[in-house]
């Protein structure tokens, strides 16, 4: 089974973001980068089959800047074969890294690419399937469960209300939602082979971008909770206002 994992690097899920000044993007002074958490389900997930076929391999792809090496670091730690950093600085177009991305993997033999669902920083969720579109491959989106047999595969998809079971041809397109595995730490062991796997560099010219970045800026401040008084008394006062003022009765 020879998978292509793509993954991005993003601000840690526990980061305090800042706008910074301009509102043009981040404040990434003293801001930790990681993985996006959906990719490490995709990762998990190639691994997984690469380890129950007994052979393939596993390639890391990421667009992004030089400081992404990190976040492919960590695939090759977790047990990915080899890295590829497609170096650019990056777009909020996903058009455009798509066709990076589908323009990379065309010249590789490969049998599944995945993705995470989504990155938690853009929230597009608009990539992998833009790839199945340029690529003309089959596309199963939000999968919380996989299973491959030759040339063949079945998808579980999370949709409202309820799941969707999918088949489809390899090669093949998966973007992955929570649930589908539970990734792997890597090991010590793993980390200390990860110096020692390829990781090639390319530098890559993103196509130009089909919208425009206006700004950014922080949510509003939350409102001050107010205690409309206490025990059995409050209930009267409480149930007015959720009638008359917030207007959910």
């Amino acid at each position: 089974m020879r998978s292509i994992v793509c993954i991005k690097r993003v601000p840690d899920s526990e980061a305090r973001v800042r706008v910074a000044a301009g509102g043009m993007a981040i404040d990434a002074s003293g801001v930790k980068f990681a993985m996006n958490p959906y990719d490490e389900f995709a990762l998990e997930e190639a691994l997984r089959l690469k380890e129950q076929s007994g052979e393939g391999s596993v390639t890391a792809v990421t667009v992004g800047p030089d400081e992404a090496r990190e976040t492919l670091r960590s695939a090759l730690a977790m047990g990915a074969d080899e890295g590829v950093l497609l170096r650019s600085v990056g777009s909020f177009d996903g058009l455009a890294v798509a066709r990076a991305l589908a323009d990379e993997i065309a010249t590789r033999d490969y049998d599944l690419v995945l993705f995470g669902k989504q990155a938690i920083d853009d929230d597009n969720m608009q990539v992998p399937a833009m790839v199945a579109q340029l690529m003309g491959l089959p596309c199963a989106t939000v999968v919380v469960d996989l299973k491959v047999e030759g040339r063949g595969a079945t998808a579980t998809r999370e949709i409202e209300g309820g799941h969707e079971i999918v088949e489809f041809d390899l090669p093949g397109v998966v973007s992955a939602q929570k649930g589908l595995n539970e990734p792997r730490y890597p090991s010590l062991k793993g980390i200390m082979a990860a110096k020692r796997k390829p990781l090639e560099e390319k530098d890559v010219t993103l196509a130009d971008p089909k919208i425009e970045l206006l700004g950014l800026t922080p949510p509003p401040a939350r409102a001050e909770p107010e205690i409309v008084g206490e025990g059995v008394e409050a209930v009267p006062e409480l149930v007015r206002r959720l009638r008359e003022e917030a207007k959910v009765l």
